[in-house]
């Protein structure tokens, strides 16, 4: 699995890969807004040199936050070897927390992150409707028919 770090991949091929999984490069979450294309990250590539899978984060006042996961290609561990790439990182920087939010109909992310070791540590009742008046393209249903509401932190200590 090739891992680079986001600045050794062409900006416009990360700019394209949001707006094709995001619709857009801003993300809008109750920690704040944020351009996906020009946060920390890593990228693994297939041997097309085309992103198969894509996470960022920011560090802030010794906590690392995930602001995106994606992998175009599930169960073949690249999720889960972005996160441990951050979790590295963090560690390297003295990170003491690494957490992440993500919605209530996330019901994969819910899951994946509880595997490694995050727990559910907050419930931001009807945040989604606060980040519509931002991004008003963010959906009313999302995966499983679920209506998107709420945000959901997860968070883990770091070792």
């Amino acid at each position: 699995m090739n891992i680079f770090t986001v600045e050794d991949v062409p900006k416009d091929k990360i700019i394209e890969f949001f707006k094709l999984h995001w619709g857009s490069t801003e993300m809008v979450i109750s920690s704040g807004i944020y351009d996906c294309s020009v946060l920390d990250g890593f990228a693994v590539l297939n041997e097309e040199d085309k992103i198969i899978g894509l996470i960022t984060y920011i560090i802030k006042d010794m906590e690392c936050e995930i602001i995106s996961l994606d992998s175009t290609e599930e169960g073949k561990g690249i999720g889960t070897t972005l996160v441990q790439e951050v979790e590295y990182f963090a560690k390297k920087k003295n990170c003491k927390i690494i957490k992440l939010i993500t919605t209530n109909d996330n019901l994969l992310a819910l899951k994946f992150y509880q595997k490694r070791g995050f727990i559910m540590s907050r419930i931001i009742h009807n945040a989604v409707m606060e980040a519509r008046k931002i991004k008003p393209g963010i959906p009313l249903i999302g995966n499983d028919g679920i209506p998107i509401r709420d945000e959901i932190e997860m968070e883990k200590v770091l070792n």
